[in-house]
């Protein structure tokens, strides 16, 4: 077998094999990873670019000046 599938059944008898307390503690991992970049991305960090700027040509001279203007 390969390195993969080898890796790949080595976790999927891990996870098959956990406590219920662990499946547990793993669906809670995921619900606050998905609350970490779904929601909060969604209300916390708006779209800057696309709200302020018409056309690609605007946003990129947006950027380029912002990277090379030394203050």
């Amino acid at each position: 077998m390969n390195v993969f599938k080898r890796t790949f059944r080595f976790y999927l008898d891990g996870f098959a094999n956990l406590p219920h307390w662990g499946k547990q503690v793993w669906l809670v991992i995921l619900i606050k990873l998905f609350i970490l970049f779904v929601v909060l991305k969604i209300f916390f960090f708006p779209d800057f670019l696309k709200t302020n700027f018409k056309n690609d040509a605007e946003r990129s001279n947006h950027v380029l000046e912002n990277l090379t203007n030394i203050n």
